[in-house]
């Protein structure tokens, strides 16, 4: 009798164990519909529906993609990296030890409901990343970065270790859907270096009245007068390797005065490109070009919000690398 109370005990053991580990492995959502891959909102957009992954961030699963179907109502759609039992009822990146990067938007939210301006905003068929950088785990921390479209629009630091950061998707309006990928694999892929907007800071040789946040330029000077110019200037020139570069407008301000285009190194930090010897830029808010002169000519459209600016050279097949036109950035 002994050894079947023994056998029954412990067959009943290693069944509690595996019961423990399938809760733990188990899926949480409020106010959504599973389908499949997707994601649908299934509120009344009073209250928030919030998805959380059974698993963790991992070495062998370091980032998961969403794409949006529909943005519905509002397109309060939240991408980012919660708690095992995170709360159901508020979007990620609201409630302490959680971040996200929302959609409607385009900031960055860190454990706290006011949000920081980090990206772009996200539409209908755009597909929003989240993930972490395997070599940057120290001392508890952890880098996590994300994407929109497959590029890099910014970083942080989270004072957590991997097993603590599970994939979670907020939503917030009627209409709301998005297809999820927890096994989603990113990386550079060799062509896009040609043409990735720099997104950190230390990639900027020159800042002037500019704000970066992630791959976000925010004009932080006065703007009264004809002066009040901010300049980005990168660190390295363009070459024939990294021939490319564009920026989007995700905020025209009061008039738009952006300017995107080519200066020499020394270039005077309180004009915009185009404006000064050395230089060309096309400006976004009277679609003119400017080279080396305060009087543009006609070029192409003005350009507004959501618009995307690019300038790149042409180099020649026989072409010697000898010096550089730094690509440059001005707001005001």
């Amino acid at each position: 009798m002994d050894e079947i109370n023994l056998h029954y005990r412990f067959m009943n053991w290693r069944r509690r164990i595996r019961e423990v580990r399938a809760v733990r492995y188990l899926e949480r959502f409020k106010r959504m519909m599973r389908d499949g891959e997707v994601l649908s909102y299934q509120g009344n957009s009073d209250d928030v529906g919030c998805y959380v992954a059974p698993r963790p961030l991992s070495k062998g699963n370091c980032y998961f993609e969403v794409t949006i179907i529909d943005t519905g109502v509002r397109g309060m759609i939240a991408v980012g990296l919660v708690p095992q039992y995170y709360k159901l009822d508020h979007q990620p990146g609201w409630l302490p030890h959680s971040l996200a990067y929302h959609a409607d938007d385009g900031k960055l939210y860190n454990g706290n409901t006011i949000g920081q301006q980090f990206g772009p905003k996200c539409n209908r068929g755009d597909r929003i990343g989240c993930g972490i950088y395997l070599e940057a785990f120290e001392d508890g921390q952890t880098t996590v970065f994300f994407t929109k479209n497959g590029k890099e629009v910014g970083t942080v630091v989270v004072p957590a270790s991997p097993e603590a950061l599970y994939p979670a998707v907020g939503m917030h309006s009627l209409g709301e859907a998005v297809q999820l990928d927890l096994q989603a694999e990113w990386g550079m892929e060799k062509e896009d270096g040609l043409m990735i907007v720099d997104s950190h800071e230390d990639e900027w040789g020159r800042l002037h009245d500019v704000r970066v946040t992630g791959s976000l330029l925010e004009y932080v000077g006065k703007g009264k007068s004809i002066v009040d110019v901010g300049l980005a200037q990168a660190r390295l020139p363009l070459n024939t390797r990294c021939h490319y570069y564009e920026l989007e407008i995700t905020d025209a301000g009061e008039k738009c005065y952006i300017a995107l285009g080519l200066a020499r190194r020394d270039y005077p930090k309180n004009r915009h490109p185009g404006w000064s010897r050395g230089s060309i830029a096309y400006h976004a808010d009277d679609g003119k070009l400017f080279q080396g002169s305060g009087v543009g000519d006609a070029f192409g459209p003005r350009c507004f919000e959501g618009d995307v600016m690019g300038c790149g050279i042409m180099f020649p097949r026989d072409y010697i690398l000898d010096s550089g036109a730094y690509r440059c950035g001005s707001l005001r």
